[in-house]
């Protein structure tokens, strides 16, 4: 690899590679140390194409989900399975990994911009900016851009587009999968919201037995399925279709939904 290679958005991949190995390093504890990352389905990993793959999830942080990601792909490339301890396989980390994520969130500070270098592929959120209710259309550069990251290598987005649980799946996800055709890999984690602020940055309490569950791949019928209906298949792929919320009581979202309010305050 060159010195000075970049990736179709401009990022130097040498660069990227230390950013990488540096916050893979800083943050290995917080899955396997302070906190324990029970993964499952990892073998499905390896497996995958090098390119145009669609990961989808649930959102509980607004980054320690996608590190957790990072380190979960990466221990599954160098060949361990359901398990990211010996932290040496983020030494040659997969440069082409992206993750989805708002604008102006990426742009909130330094560390957060610098984030961002590591794979972020940022967009303007259509509902919402600065904590208040906006409606605009999609921006079609945005689109675009997680096209380009689809063409150059794997791409993470949370279809919800917030840490609350339950919330509606955006449309964008199933338009980006009908235009793309992606392998779409649905993923479902819990713990993470215990364990972190909302952020994800700082630990909030240890001990917590985080879960990491890797679905085979979804079923699509690229050319026929509707919008409607790719949704829905991603509301129950990634367990957060609204039938999912009635076997967990309503006090305890209640709950979530208090915690995540005082955090948004906090933090």
């Amino acid at each position: 690899m060159g010195l000075f290679k970049r990736n179709p958005f401009g990022h130097i991949l040498f660069l990227k590679k230390w950013l990488i190995r540096i916050f893979g390093v800083l943050t290995h504890q917080r899955y396997q140390g302070f906190n324990q990352l029970k993964i499952e389905g990892s073998e499905i990993i390896k497996d995958l194409p090098d390119t145009n793959v669609l990961f989808v999830s649930n959102h509980q942080t607004y980054f320690a989900d996608v590190t957790a990601m990072f380190h979960v792909f990466n221990a599954s490339l160098s060949g361990r399975v359901d398990t990211i301890k010996n932290i040496g396989y983020i030494w040659q980390p997969k440069l082409n990994i992206y993750y989805v994520a708002a604008k102006e969130t990426m742009r909130s500070g330094l560390l957060t911009r610098i984030m961002a270098y590591a794979g972020s592929v940022s967009v303007e959120r259509t509902w919402r900016e600065k904590g208040k209710e906006v409606e605009r259309e999609v921006n079609p550069h945005d689109t675009e851009n997680i096209g380009k990251a689809l063409k150059d290598g794997w791409v993470i987005t949370f279809p919800q587009g917030t840490t609350k649980p339950f919330k509606p799946i955006r449309k964008g996800t199933a338009h980006i999968i009908k235009d793309y055709k992606p392998i779409v890999i649905p993923i479902v984690i819990d713990g993470f919201r215990r364990s972190f602020d909302k952020k994800g940055f700082h630990i909030k309490k240890r001990g917590i037995l985080q879960s990491f569950v890797i679905k085979p791949p979804l079923e699509i019928d690229y050319e026929n399925e509707t919008i409607e209906e790719i949704v829905t298949k991603i509301e129950y792929a990634i367990e957060q279709h609204p039938s999912f919320s009635k076997v967990i009581p309503g006090e305890d979202i209640d709950e979530m939904e208090k915690m995540n309010e005082k955090r948004r305050w906090e933090y």
